[in-house]
């Protein structure tokens, strides 16, 4: 594998060259080429770590037979437009874009080379050789929700987001109906750094959660600072992507984690046998996307068992974290009982429900 950093791209473009042809078809037999572009640095665990394996998932897939090439900490818009544009004049036919901001750069780059397939996690805009992949993040906070309603003792968890977007904001409202779920009264405090990654201002927001009396933080980034400021300071934590328990000084009740690499490779495969489609796919438990890491060993057995019970209903569709009656934070009813929140609106989510203590500004 191929590894760069942000630095290393301005070397990239004039390595690759802007007018290499890319070849319109791609056989059984050639070598394979892939570029991913990675938002954060690639750590022992988060959001691009799981990635990573998705990418590792292919070498070892293909193994001889693929050329990787993987570039990090790629997340100005201009910076990623340019690594983007020059990975597929360099002749990569498989294209990872692995943020939502990676949106708009891939989004105009993929037009300019019709025959290489790009494949952008978290997008929302689909084209001829531009797919999609996501996951139903919501449904593992609803079920970690649960596991912070029962250990909760000042009725206040916390949470901390990269952006104010629909897959964060979505997800947070979700951890707070699951804790709801064991304790109508919970409410959850919500912090956003306009970061993906940004240990620094993490560890200042779980510690002005946890001083405003917040006894369990989620943190949806691509650090471990929340977990680990957490248990430090004794506060339960939940983890994001990857299982964040060796951080969480024994705190750590559980993480929703991410396995992309079925993704990672069947879009390989398609390519390699010329069947790739732009396509998109939502996933969760069902398919095996979203994944629950093992519940703490001071957890009840009846508490392990509520929460398994929910992610055994989500599956089965028993059980929706966004079903009615639900209130928005102003008391207007956004979802009637007996009724769904849409998939179109889950995806859109941009309100928080009764009980969020912040804003989206």
């Amino acid at each position: 594998m191929k590894n760069f950093n942000r630095r290393d791209t301005l070397k990239l473009g004039a390595a690759a060259g802007l007018t290499a042809t890319v070849p319109s078809h791609v056989y059984a037999d050639t070598l394979l080429k892939v570029g991913a572009v990675y938002v954060s640095p690639v750590s022992e665990i988060g959001w691009t770590k799981q990635h990573s394996l998705g990418i590792e998932a292919i070498q070892s897939e293909f193994g001889d037979s693929v050329d990787v090439t993987v570039l990090d900490n790629i997340y100005v818009p201009q910076d990623a437009e340019r690594v983007f544009r020059e990975l597929a004049a360099a002749g990569n036919q498989l294209i990872f874009g692995t943020s939502f901001s990676h949106s708009t750069p891939i989004q105009k780059t993929a037009p300019r080379f019709p025959d290489v397939a790009f494949e952008h996690c978290s997008g929302l805009v689909h084209l001829d050789n531009l797919g999609t992949f996501e996951a139903k993040y919501y449904e593992g906070t609803y079920v970690a929700g649960i596991t912070a309603g029962h250990v909760s003792k000042s009725a206040k968890i916390g949470f901390i987001g990269g952006f104010p977007i629909p897959d964060i904001v979505g997800p947070a409202n979700a951890l707070l109906l699951g804790a709801q779920s064991v304790n109508p009264d919970i409410t959850c405090s919500a912090i956003f750094l306009n970061s993906w990654y940004d240990p620094g201002k993490e560890n200042e927001a779980t510690k002005t959660l946890i001083s405003q009396g917040c006894d369990v933080i989620c943190s949806m980034t691509d650090t471990a600072t929340g977990v680990q400021v957490a248990g430090e300071n004794d506060a339960w934590s939940i983890g994001y992507a990857s299982d964040m328990s060796q951080f969480g000084n024994g705190k750590h009740l559980t993480a929703f984690t991410l396995n992309w690499a079925p993704i990672y490779v069947q879009a390989a495969k398609d390519v390699v046998n010329g069947t790739w489609k732009s396509s998109t796919r939502w996933l969760g438990f069902n398919g095996d996307v979203v994944r629950m890491s093992p519940f703490n060993d001071s957890l009840s057995a009846d508490v392990i068992a509520a929460a398994e019970k929910a992610m055994s209903e989500i599956k089965s569709g028993d059980l929706h974290p966004y079903a009615g009656e639900l209130k928005a934070q102003d008391g207007q009813v956004r979802v009637q009982a007996g009724s769904v929140l849409p998939d179109q609106e889950i995806r859109g989510f941009n309100w928080f429900v009764e009980g969020m203590i912040g804003n989206l500004g």
